[in-house]
């Protein structure tokens, strides 16, 4: 799979480097294929970051004739038109059905070539009423992440752009490999958000009461069962009071929620590794019917079980 990204005079290195973090650095030891990662420009091959130092770049935009994906990092100003050349390639690409990334302020970019028009979009926050004035034809909605319609993909400003990318490797790749290259780079596999994400939220990451870990790695293993606080409680020898307090410390959530959050990942992960029917699938995740199941997975991913496996069994070529 080719993937060109969109380099410019003054850009960001940090834009540049999330998406060539995720998709150009060779992590097959994680399980992620290998992505023909292309970065390229137009007009000159040497390009002066926003903070001072130069970059070669390889490619002419002649790369995005032939790329799967093309993401557009960010820009450098608003109120700069990107070259007809840019703007043109971006038009031919979506057109021939590749998939489009607006990252951050790519979103203008993208905009601009006239691939948003009747969509939903987002943006860097400080930029949303910029971009709803010159992009009217564009629904914008500055409270989410990232936002997916279908092949065109946008995000919010900065570290947003990284859970942009990462949902994308989810996309391509499945959860597993997704969460394995989001704790090679030091960040959680999910933020919350706005919107509907489909990175699964881990356990709590430090927890410093023995008995609640060891409640946790027993929940963990056990979610098809039904729980109860006082259960739980006498399980990490504490009080009722004492057990909830400590759990919402932990977890910034109830009981109640984090099983269901817990159950969903569960589902999501076994709907994109395994072949097993919808029932089973509710069952051995603790929804006790696949009316449940569907229920609370529309609810939160706003999509059905069966949708979402079709979306996340593909592979990569």
């Amino acid at each position: 799979m080719t993937m060109a990204i969109v380099a410019f005079e003054g850009i960001s290195p940090f834009h540049l480097s999330v998406p060539c973090m995720v998709f150009g650095e060779d992590r097959r030891e994680l399980g992620v294929p290998h992505f023909n990662t292309l970065v390229c420009a137009a007009g000159a091959k040497s390009l002066r970051t926003s903070v001072g130092f130069n970059i070669d770049v390889k490619h002419g935009l002649e790369a995005i004739r032939t790329a799967d994906i093309v993401i557009v990092p960010s820009w450098h100003d608003t109120n700069v038109r990107p070259p007809q050349a840019l703007l043109d390639a971006l038009h031919d690409a979506h057109q021939r059905g590749a998939r489009m990334v607006g990252l951050c302020l790519g979103a203008f970019v993208l905009a601009e070539a006239g691939l948003l028009n009747g969509k939903t979009a987002t943006t860097h926050w400080a930029w949303a009423h910029a971009f709803s004035s010159r992009f009217p034809k564009v629904r914008l909605d500055p409270n989410v992440l990232y936002i997916d319609e279908g092949r065109i993909l946008t995000s919010a400003g900065t570290a947003a752009s990284l859970d942009c990318c990462l949902y994308l490797l989810r996309q391509l790749c499945g959860a597993e490999v997704a969460n394995r290259v989001a704790r090679r780079l030091v960040v959680a596999p999910h933020r919350q958000g706005g919107q509907a994400q489909f990175i699964e939220q881990p356990l709590p990451a430090s927890i410093q009461d023995t008995r609640l870990t060891e409640v946790f790695a027993w929940l963990a293993q056990h979610l098809q069962q039904a729980h109860s606080v006082d259960a739980l409680a006498e399980r990490a020898v504490m009080s009722r009071r004492t057990f909830t307090r400590h759990f919402r410390q932990a977890t910034g959530t109830t009981l109640v929620q984090w099983l269901l959050h817990q159950r969903l990942a569960m589902a999501q992960r076994l709907l994109e590794t395994s072949a097993r029917n919808i029932d089973i699938v509710a069952s051995e995740c603790g929804f006790g019917s696949a009316l449940s199941l569907r229920q609370h997975f529309n609810a939160a991913f706003n999509t059905t079980p069966s949708a979402y496996r079709r979306q996340f069994q593909g592979s990569v070529e």
